[in-house]
């Protein structure tokens, strides 16, 4: 069975001074970095770390659904 690919929101947060990334179909998973890159990395690993607790609890793994309307462009 593939691994589900979630979509990741990355946003630079002024009041935190980092990078934060989120997944909005895993409530509440979200990690932050000093890069957009790290932040992107500690994401994949938040997810990870998110759907072994899931399955080892027995919890129902969401099927990815967020897709964002629009995509900005810098």
């Amino acid at each position: 069975m593939s691994k589900p690919h979630y979509h990741i929101n990355l946003f630079w947060s002024s009041e935190d001074d980092c990078w934060i990334a989120d997944v909005p179909d895993l409530k509440p998973c979200s990690a932050h970095g000093d890069t957009p890159d790290e932040a992107i990395a500690n994401i994949q690993n938040a997810v990870q770390l998110w759907l072994e607790t899931a399955t080892e609890c027995g919890l129902p793994i969401p099927e990815p659904r967020y897709r964002p309307a629009i995509y900005a462009a810098a």
